[in-house]
């Protein structure tokens, strides 16, 4: 919309009023592919017993349609169905980005500037494009549903390995260290309990307080079974000085506080 919020409202003021369209999508695409304002066929409107007949045949040059490896020819005769506007209020808009010229369908021209919206005029008839049942129209369907059914991925077998610098990686660092720490902690045999308390305490003899790492390098146990032991014989500080280590209970003690530094 334009920096003010104006709207241009000429178009209000043209009596024939403006038809709205459905067309098919492929043929809104062949459209899109005539160059510059070329011709994109030709509309013929007749009446009937009094009954207006709408229909549109589109350029001959814009019949090839391309799919895959094929190439078929789209139908070039698409009859109106017509249909009331139903008692409603329908209108067309366009936009102008700023800085371009927009040229009306009344041929008038809404010049340069901020961004414009127009109100190109008011529906007064609405219809529907329809392509006429052919062999070209057969063949066009045929090949829009091959297009649907492939699988968006396929598998194919190389000739030769790939060379180019994003080479899969086998494995990540992390997952071999997780790994190798599986392996390590596999090797370790769950020794008598009475032996690891035996370790234990001879190693808090030496220090008053160690971390999980240690312990397990002498102990040679792992990790969850001698946390089960420690549990039973220690605390495990998580504040303080010597957070995240381990002490005897006091009542495993036979040295005070104040008197045991670690060597």
């Amino acid at each position: 919309m334009s920096e003010k919020g104006e709207v241009d409202l000429t178009g209000a003021k043209q009596s024939t009023g403006v038809w709205l369209v459905k067309v098919p999508k492929y043929l809104a695409q062949q459209w899109t592919k005539s160059t510059g304002r070329g011709e994109v066929g030709k509309l013929r409107i007749c009446k009937n017993q009094g009954k207006a007949e709408v229909s549109f045949t589109l350029n001959e040059e814009l019949t090839a349609i391309e799919g895959g490896d094929k190439t078929v020819r789209a139908p070039r005769d698409h009859p109106f169905t017509m249909q009331t506007v139903g008692g409603q209020t329908l209108t067309v808009f366009t936009e102008t980005a700023a800085g371009q010229s927009e040229e009306r369908s009344d041929g008038s021209s809404s010049g340069t500037g901020p961004d414009k919206l127009a109100l190109e005029g008011v529906v007064v008839q609405r219809a529907e494009c329809r392509p006429a049942v052919s062999e070209n129209y057969m063949r066009l369907k045929k090949l829009q549903i091959e297009e649907l059914s492939k699988p968006v991925r396929l598998s194919r077998q190389l000739d030769k390995p790939v060379t180019n610098n994003y080479k899969p990686v086998a494995n990540h660092a992390y997952n071999l260290e997780y790994e190798k720490k599986k392996k390590e902690e596999g090797k370790r045999a769950r020794a008598d309990k009475q032996q690891v308390l035996d370790m234990l305490f001879s190693a808090f003899e030496k220090h008053q307080y160690y971390n999980i790492k240690d312990l397990v390098e002498i102990t040679k146990q792992p990790v969850g079974y001698l946390k089960e032991i420690l549990h039973d014989i220690s605390i495990y500080n998580v504040k303080g000085t010597h957070k995240n280590t381990w002490e005897l209970k006091p009542e495993y003690r036979h040295y005070s506080g104040e008197d045991k530094v670690d060597e």
